[in-house]
């Protein structure tokens, strides 16, 4: 299977080329663009912001439809935080996803994608980054359009709860999410 990864907002790091292997070892064709052009942030979202702000969103979404250029329509696509903010860009023009997985944000499903496409959400409770108007939008428009969702809120978990090196790192929501994920592409 085919499967896009978009990092997050403080550059392509190691905990994103580690997701790529794992899926990889499992026989999955895993892209990985660098949306960044190289540059990386030290882990703080005032960093990330910054760096976001200095790349601007038109090179970084323009470097993701270069990406998708290069795979099928039907290539299943996971973002990491702003990488979900990513597909939400891209999504409504790759309706034929095999399956959309949001970790750390919500994207609402865009209309017109294949009815039953898996789409799942893994956020932590409490995060400021996903307030609750937006994980009601991620379920409301899955239903509409017809998605299968799985909707993961976890407890004691920071934002960026599946990166080993960051503060909010938890095992058990990491653990967590990535079953879902892995059985899904199962």
């Amino acid at each position: 299977m085919d499967i896009v990864l978009f990092h997050s907002m403080w550059g392509l790091r190691a905990v994103e080329v580690a997701a790529a292997e794992r899926l990889r070892a499992l026989g999955h064709q895993v892209s990985l663009p660098d949306l960044f052009g190289g540059r990386t942030a030290v882990p703080e979202i005032e960093a990330g912001f910054a760096l976001m702000a200095d790349i601007g969103w038109p090179t970084i979404t323009g470097r993701a439809y270069d990406a998708l250029s290069r795979v099928p329509d039907d290539a299943v696509l996971i973002g990491f935080s702003m990488g979900v903010g990513v597909i939400g860009e891209v999504w409504p023009n790759r309706l034929g996803a095999a399956a959309v997985v949001c970790l750390h944000a919500p994207a609402p499903v865009p209309p017109g994608v294949r009815p039953g496409t898996p789409v799942q959400l893994h956020y932590a409770a409490g995060d400021r980054f996903v307030p609750p108007d937006q994980v009601e939008a991620f379920r409301r428009t899955a239903e509409e359009a017809g998605a299968v969702a799985v909707i993961r809120e976890y407890a004691d978990a920071g934002h960026y709860f599946t990166d080993e090196s960051h503060p909010d790192y938890s095992p058990a929501a990491s653990t967590s999410a990535w079953r879902d994920v892995l059985t899904m592409l199962h």
